[in-house]
């Protein structure tokens, strides 16, 4: 858990992530579209990647707990999450501050 506030705090945009989720890597080539580099924390290749998902999973996540995306230190949830707020238009407010950093 607490690796898991210490990066959603030290960055802006976080996705946890593992390495052959193409979901996963769809979520970052969004933002990255949007103009925001996110902090991809790919939990797969993180020797306490088992503890980062358990915590994922208590904060709320879903069932795989990737991608797990956070803005502003706040979780936003995952695919279906992300794509609804972008689908709405509110995406891009929520990323307005990391644009461009």
């Amino acid at each position: 858990m607490d690796k898991v506030k210490k990066l959603t705090s030290e960055n802006g945009v976080v996705i946890f992530s593992k390495s052959t989720c193409c979901l996963c890597y769809a979520v970052n080539i969004l933002f990255q579209g949007i103009g925001v580099m996110p902090y991809v924390h790919e939990i797969d290749e993180d020797p306490e990647g088992r503890e980062v998902e358990r915590a994922l999973l208590r904060l709320g996540c879903n069932t795989p707990p990737v991608p797990a995306v956070f803005i502003g230190g706040t979780l936003v949830g995952s695919t279906n999450e992300v794509m609804s707020l972008h689908l709405s238009g509110s995406l891009n407010q929520l990323l307005k501050p990391y644009q461009g950093l």
